[in-house]
């Protein structure tokens, strides 16, 4: 067996593992929806009901969240009529971890049956039109974070090795998300979202090129999982919260401090939004 086939089946091996930990800790009904929380958004935890919750310590071969704001918990329950797996933090490029720890998350909800995910972020606004605190609701994305979630063996019983990426996010999905925030008189449009590795926040040359590719928003997350969700034919829904404005004709020094502050303040609207979805 070469090196290459190898490492996929020992990341085979780690996923499925690790699933397998967390079906025994939670031997309930089957889960149907995997959210994914990020950079101080996590209070949605606090909607889900009977919940189980598991320390990413406990989970075996699971990384650990360094990035600020990211708890490190996934839990397990209820939220209106469905069953969830929250995870309350995300692996990012710019922690050191690599792709395949990036995805581990929702290739293990894959193997545990769930049929959608919701993933939620705090980005960069570059659309004038936002402002802070605004969600972005996704309608694609351009990947420039310089590696891909699918690289090496493809395990084709989980998915095509080219899967399409036409309809990275539910359409059906952004516009049922979009009405719910016009009922709800919450501040939301839809766009697109560029990724890129990080740690550092953008220049404004960056800022201009970003824009002109086509970009609303810019993050550091979201991609490599909406790559897979493609790949395992789940349905994938993103929400962004728009935490800090990048004009680059009037750019401002941002704080991880103030765009905590901003999630914070913009999450009860994107779990009104979330909660509202998920009984519909």
């Amino acid at each position: 067996m070469n090196h290459i086939l190898q490492a996929g089946q020992q990341q085979r091996q780690r996923i499925e593992t690790a699933a397998e930990a967390v079906a025994n800790l939670n031997p309930g009904a089957t889960p149907e929806v995997v959210l994914v929380l990020g950079t101080g958004l996590g209070a949605l935890v606090s909607e889900i009901s009977d919940s189980v919750t598991i320390p990413y310590q406990e989970i075996p071969g699971f990384p650990t969240s360094t990035a600020p704001g990211h708890a490190g918990r996934l839990h397990i329950g209820q939220i209106g009529r469905a069953r969830v797996l929250a995870f309350e933090g995300r692996f990012h490029l710019y922690e050191g971890w690599q792709m395949d720890d990036i995805v581990l998350p929702i290739r293990i909800s894959c193997r545990l049956g769930v049929s959608s995910a919701i993933f939620s972020n705090s980005c960069g606004g570059m659309n004038r039109d936002l402002q802070k605190g605004d969600l972005l609701i996704l309608d694609d994305h351009i990947n420039l974070l310089g590696a891909n979630p699918l690289t090496g063996a493809n395990h084709d019983d989980w998915g095509p090795r080219f899967p399409d990426m036409s309809q990275p996010y539910c359409l059906e999905s952004a516009a049922r998300l979009s009405q719910i925030a016009s009922q709800e008189q919450i501040r939301a449009s839809r766009g697109v979202y560029v990724a890129v590795a990080g740690p550092n926040l953008e220049t404004r040359a960056e800022y201009r090129m970003l824009h002109s590719l086509g970009a609303d928003v810019v993050g550091m997350s979201t991609v490599p999982e909406a790559i897979i969700c493609a790949h395992e034919g789940i349905r994938a829904s993103a929400i962004s919260v728009v935490t800090d404005l990048c004009d680059p004709d009037n750019l401002k020094k941002v704080s991880v401090e103030e765009i905590l502050s901003v999630a914070a303040e913009a999450e009860p609207k994107l779990t009104r939004l979330v909660v509202n979805f998920l009984n519909d």
